[in-house]
């Protein structure tokens, strides 16, 4: 049996038919229960048309029914394709058009802007339109060639056809990016994507290399438990959901993230695993923790795992003072290479990612740097990579190289390996600033600045300088109640950092913009420092 990834699902639902699988709010659904909806989606879609190989987006804030067209989508064999909600008519229109798609569900809320953008997307037939009784006051207007149909919940026959045809070499597209530039699909195959981003759908060994296998070990394994905080659209986030999917484990979903809510989620469905994206959305809940814990029960809160974006070494140690034994998982990793491992923020507020045989460290020629030179190269991944970015075969071809027939995943990380053959992560070398010929990684100043006891947030970036070329500077989101000066925070800076890489301005905001799942929106901070300095 091939690894398909809905092939996957359907022998853990058959083993554990009874478990429940998701709970939103005051909503849930089985494994069984969520397998005959999903089955339902399926023969919609194909009902509608969308033949297997085509794209089908999903426009939809957290829910049920983000699952079920999720696992709708594979189990007929069509592409889904992620859809952040937050986007402009300008990125949707980029989006739907470099997608292709044939197919869209979108939550009623969003209706309007993807009606606006779908006469200019002559792919798109077909739009399935999610009650959530959360409608704007404008109307929207589908052009006439689009079908528009409303999403329903009944389950329905699934037929024969939907088992036939599946394949590991089925796609799944991972769009990602529009904080540096406009989004950009990764095409995945299913048994690649399932290797490298579902760690073989067992978080903690060996992976899992049948759907049997898998089944008995949903079956019989230690049943774990996720609250995902961030939205499902996220690369993370989809991670995490088939993680436990194919765990047999139940996953509680947040609509929308908000911290107080998230303590009462953990009081009333007790999960083990709280998921997160980076600081922006661990720090507010380490917040409402030291406000408001006391009047919850967070005892089944056993580990905090991060994915997409890299704890800093304050919030670890607020966490780490706020639930006692508390194990922090800062997991390393990417759309375009999958979870690469995790990463440790040392005292010297360096990220260490430890040695592991799919990740190097490779120059500018993809030789890898040698152990304990202080020569600075790219992550890179072998093995179960992405087939490259859909259609850009310029990009495929500089962040997925073939060299001697081994395929690359060339992630923007820049890091260097010390002897014993640990990764030292810099950081993304597009955001790097060259001031007066040093190179500054924004991450490394953006550690510094958060143990600030005052700092809630904070982005980096650099700003243009006549004699330097570049100067850092950073943008703060202070604490409320809290205050700082531009010289405090410099010189808390000066007592971690070399003095070049010191941020020369500091602009306060009262709010870091970030994406809805905690991603950095370094083009905001530019902006933002480029206009103040």
């Amino acid at each position: 049996m091939t690894l398909n990834l809905a092939t996957l699902y359907e022998a853990v639902a058959a083993a554990v038919p009874d478990r429940t699988a998701l709970v939103c709010g005051d909503r849930a659904l089985t494994f069984a229960g969520l397998d005959v909806r999903a089955d339902a989606v399926a023969h919609r879609l194909r009902s509608a048309g969308v033949a297997p190989g085509e794209h089908v987006g999903l426009h939809m804030l957290n829910g049920l029914e983000y699952a079920e067209t999720l696992l709708g989508c594979l189990k007929a064999r069509a592409v889904p394709v992620n859809i952040n909600y937050r986007y402009t008519d300008r990125e949707l229109l980029h989006l739907y058009t470099d997608a292709g798609l044939a197919a869209l569900v979108v939550d009623e809320e969003f209706a309007p802007a993807a009606a606006r953008v779908a006469a200019d997307c002559p792919a798109l037939r077909h739009a399935v339109v999610l009650r959530t009784g959360e409608a704007t006051a404008e109307e929207p207007s589908w052009p006439s060639r689009v079908s528009v149909a409303d999403y329903t919940s009944e389950p329905g026959e699934a037929g024969p056809s939907l088992r036939e045809g599946r394949s590991a070499d089925d796609h799944y597209v991972l769009y990602t990016g529009g904080t540096t530039g406009l989004p950009k699909g990764v095409v995945w195959r299913h048994e690649d994507f399932y290797m490298a981003a579902v760690k073989g759908g067992n978080p903690y060994g060996d992976p899992r290399l049948s759907a049997e296998e898998l089944a008995d070990a949903a079956e019989n394994g230690f049943e774990l438990s996720f609250l995902l905080t961030m939205p499902l659209m996220h690369g993370a986030a989809s991670y995490t959901l088939l993680m436990a999917l194919f765990t047999g484990s139940k996953t509680i979903l947040m609509r929308r993230f908000d911290a107080l809510d998230a303590l009462r989620t953990i009081d009333r469905e007790k999960p083990m695993i709280v998921a997160v994206v980076g600081d922006a959305i661990a720090r507010p809940l380490a917040d409402a923790i030291r406000a408001h814990g006391a009047g919850y029960d967070l005892s089944s809160f056993k580990v905090l795992g991060s994915g997409g974006a890299i704890l800093s070494r304050s919030v670890q140690d607020e966490f780490a003072e706020l639930i006692p034994d508390i194990h922090i998982n800062n997991g390393f990793g990417a759309s375009e290479s999958g979870v690469d491992g995790d990463i440790s923020v040392g005292d010297d507020g360096l990220m260490r990612l430890a040695a592991d045989p799919r990740v190097t460290v490779v120059d500018a020629d993809m030789k890898p740097v040698a152990p304990g030179s202080d020569e600075v190269g790219y992550v890179a991944r072998s093995g179960h990579v992405p087939l490259g970015y859909h259609n850009d075969p310029e990009k495929t071809a500089r962040t997925f190289p073939v060299v001697d027939g081994t395929r690359w995943s060339v992630l923007g990380d820049m890091a260097r390996v010390e002897a014993d053959g640990t990764v030292v992560v810099l950081g993304r070398g597009s955001g790097c600033v060259n001031t007066g010929g040093e190179k500054v990684f924004p991450e490394e100043v953006e550690q510094a600045l958060k143990s600030h006891p005052a700092v809630m947030d904070v982005l980096v970036a650099g700003v243009p300088d006549e004699r330097f070329g570049e100067r850092v500077a950073a943008v703060v989101e202070l604490r409320p109640g809290a205050s700082a000066t531009v010289e405090e925070l410099r010189a808390h800076c000066r007592e971690h950092l070399a003095g070049y890489k010191v941020p020369a301005a500091v602009a306060f905001a009262d709010e870091v913009v970030r994406s809805p799942s905690g991603k950095a929106d370094y083009r905001w901070a530019k902006r933002v420092l480029t206009e103040k300095n």
